[in-house]
């Protein structure tokens, strides 16, 4: 069985997946300060989040941290993976107007909320982009 060794890597992928992945991890664990309701909505710097929202956030950035250190291939792919959700979210988010609940139960997803994903989601199609893969055929 073949090891995986930390990413010495400084590409925009690997980049993209350790800031991300940091900040989103911190953002899921600080949510649980502001609230552990599921039912509740509270703002967290002018970001609605619910106990879900923090879980989703903290699931994420572990991800994130996942790829960022393990491999080019690994955070190519979150970055193109990230990127592509994120841009699909921010312009569900705008399409459907301010306060969505897109699954029913992140809580209300307001014009803030769909800027900040729009730019996580373009940032990472560009990280992805600028990244080249040492694998052939890759991502």
């Amino acid at each position: 069985m073949a090891r995986t060794q930390m990413t010495t890597d400084r590409s925009p992928a690997v980049l993209y997946s350790q800031v991300f992945g940091v900040v989103l991890t911190l953002v899921g664990i600080l949510g649980l300060f502001v609230t552990t309701s599921q039912d509740n909505v509270e703002s967290l710097l002018g970001f609605d989040v619910n106990l879900t929202h923090n879980f989703v956030h903290i699931a994420s950035g572990l991800l994130g941290l996942a790829a960022g250190f393990t491999a080019l291939l690994s955070a190519r792919v979150f970055a193109l993976g990230f990127g592509l959700v994120y841009t699909a979210l921010a312009v569900w988010g705008f399409a459907a107007g301010d306060g969505f609940d897109p699954f029913g139960i992140l809580g209300n997803v307001n014009m803030a909320d769909n800027v900040l994903h729009l730019a996580i989601g373009l940032l990472g199609l560009g990280a992805w982009a600028a990244s080249r893969s040492n694998t052939r055929n890759a991502i």
